[in-house]
């Protein structure tokens, strides 16, 4: 009988351990395979992009509820986001962006704007059923996965739409609002934005403390993306539970730029158990890329002037594309990847998410990450210095859905 289960242990102890070692050394493997690789792992895992700005998207290339939807369930010419680049990258669940321009707080109609670009997300999935469906929850987007549908998340930007009114709160989460970033360009009622330099309440105001405790209560996550540090700092002394920055990175790449998060921020961040979205723009992720940028369009400026031509013209556009490649202002996939090692150097790789500001970033993408069939670039060169596929899960979806469910559980009881 000992022998019997002496020999059963050994048995199960080799087999422990040729699952432990099955995973390969992506380290060593050519480029190629692990591209190939990345590709396999992106398309076979839940991904969940914190921030792709496809609606208001719509809504400036004319689209109202009345006319003909932009068909997305196409490979489209513009934008960074359709349903065939989807697939390719393996991109399962976009947070679709209801975008409030901050205007909006001074000449009114902020909730009105949010309903219609709310309508207009879930259009989508009213004209496409095989192909998009809504997702209210973690559960959802595993469902839709199953049945091979790209889920339609949806976060609030800029928590103007909410308006004066604290009952907007429940109201937009039974619209289906999962997130709502406090503020955006300028400081509004609820508290301070990183790019007002105004500071008009030192934080959050009043209001805005009542709208935390609130959103913890109905089950909406909290987002700091655009607010600023004092603003940042009010809402971990109030919430109850983690927060999130839906499309933010790591200031220390960027010194000066308060729309990221500096590495205190960070740290406080992942001792809420919150998870930061990386996000993917030119300005976000590398300092230099703005001043390359501006000296690009300026020779490009003049050499359209100087030679009587518009962007429009054959000449013009073959000599942008050539002078452009040839003086390339963007950064790289590899930046990108330089803030998610920042991110788990900091804190660990638990509170490290992809908030990518698709479709809301304009020409500054990086080289090797312009669209959302690019993905496994990123997925690949977080292989090549050493994540492993649980890793890259973590990263792709297990954070956001830690801190998602943490707030509906905190909600339901």
């Amino acid at each position: 009988m000992k022998k019997i289960i002496y020999t059963l242990t050994v048995s199960c102890l080799f087999l422990a351990c040729n699952a432990v070692e099955k995973e390969p050394d992506y380290s060593k493997m050519t480029d190629a395979e692990r591209l190939e690789a990345a590709t396999k792992m992106a398309r076979e895992t839940i991904m969940v992009d914190g921030h792709v700005d496809l609606p208001y998207r719509m809504k400036v290339g004319g689209f109202t509820l009345q006319r003909e939807i932009l068909d997305v369930s196409e490979r489209t010419d513009g934008g960074n986001f359709d349903y065939v680049r989807s697939k390719e990258g393996g991109l399962d669940a976009p947070f679709m962006s209801i975008y409030i321009p901050s205007g909006y707080q001074e000449r009114g109609g902020a909730k009105a704007l949010a309903d219609s670009l709310i309508l207009m997300t879930e259009r989508l999935a009213n004209t496409w059923p095989d192909k998009f469906a809504m997702a209210y929850s973690p559960d959802d987007i595993e469902n839709n996965f199953k049945d091979g549908k790209i889920s339609l998340p949806m976060g609030m930007e800029n928590g103007a739409a909410l308006e004066d009114d604290l009952n907007n709160v429940t109201y937009f989460h039974q619209r289906g609002i999962r997130y709502v970033t406090l503020t955006h360009g300028t400081d509004n009622l609820i508290g301070d934005s990183s790019y007002d330099t105004t500071a008009t309440h030192g934080g959050l105001s009043e209001y805005g403390k009542q709208v935390v405790k609130t959103m913890n209560e109905v089950g909406i996550m909290v987002d700091i993306s655009h607010v600023s540090d004092n603003t940042f700092y009010d809402v971990l002394e109030i919430t109850q539970v983690p927060v999130i920055a839906s499309h933010s990175s790591a200031r220390h790449f960027t010194p000066g730029f308060e729309r990221n998060m500096g590495d205190e921020m960070i740290t406080a961040l992942a001792e809420n158990q919150g998870v930061i979205m990386i996000n993917f723009g030119g300005s976000f992720i590398d300092s230099a890329y703005q001043q390359g940028a501006n000296e690009v369009r300026e020779h490009l400026v003049n050499w359209l002037a100087e030679n009587e031509l518009s962007r429009n013209d054959p000449e013009a556009k073959a000599y942008i594309e050539t002078y452009t490649a040839a003086n390339n202002p963007f950064p790289n996939v590899q930046k990108v990847a330089d803030h998610i090692d920042h991110v788990v150097a900091l804190a660990g790789i638990d509170y490290v998410g992809l908030g990518s500001d698709f479709d809301g970033v304009g020409d500054s993408l990086p080289t090797g990450l312009k669209d959302v069939s690019m993905y496994p670039n990123l997925i690949a060169e977080l292989l090549k210095r050493g994540y492993s596929q649980s890793d890259i899960e973590k990263i792709c979806y297990q954070n956001i859905f830690r801190v998602w469910r943490e707030v509906e559980r905190f909600a339901s009881s």
